[in-house]
């Protein structure tokens, strides 16, 4: 039943991730090679950032203004991700219902929500393309 469905059966598990110590020009190249929006930052495995394509374009725009793609790429090789990524992240349970993840998604306006268990552990992503999935699948 769709309205009884939990978080978890709809979450993507395969996630990339990326560590403090990594840049903003690594957290570019993997969101354009794997075509994401959504890049957790994770220390032993425990949420502790998130940086999203926005964020990125963002920077893009207002560091780089004036400067060549040569210029951009050499200081965003420069930037942790800690410089740019969101501390405070909205995060949800595994087991929290699908309908009540979909609400915290358009009453907040994100484009995503990281799942953690008890322990603060990122056990997935819930995004607006999961949502999409399943209106896909549940249209006749």
């Amino acid at each position: 039943m769709p309205h009884r469905m939990k978080v978890q059966e709809l979450m993507s598990t395969d996630l990339v991730t990326l560590t403090e110590d990594e840049t903003l020009a690594h957290a570019q190249r993997c969101m354009e090679r794997g075509r994401i929006r959504h890049l957790p930052v994770v220390r032993d495995g425990r949420l502790v950032g998130l940086v999203t394509h926005r964020d990125l374009l963002a920077a893009s725009f207002s560091i780089f203004a004036e400067v060549d793609p040569t210029e951009q790429r050499r200081i965003f090789s420069a930037i942790p991700v800690t410089e740019l990524m969101h501390r405070t992240v909205t995060t949800i349970a595994p087991d929290m219902l699908v309908s009540e993840a979909a609400r915290i998604l358009l009453d907040c306006k994100f484009g995503c929500l990281p799942v953690v268990d008890g322990q603060g552990t990122l056990v997935g992503l819930i995004t607006e393309a999961d949502f999409l999935r399943l209106t896909v699948r549940l249209l006749p």
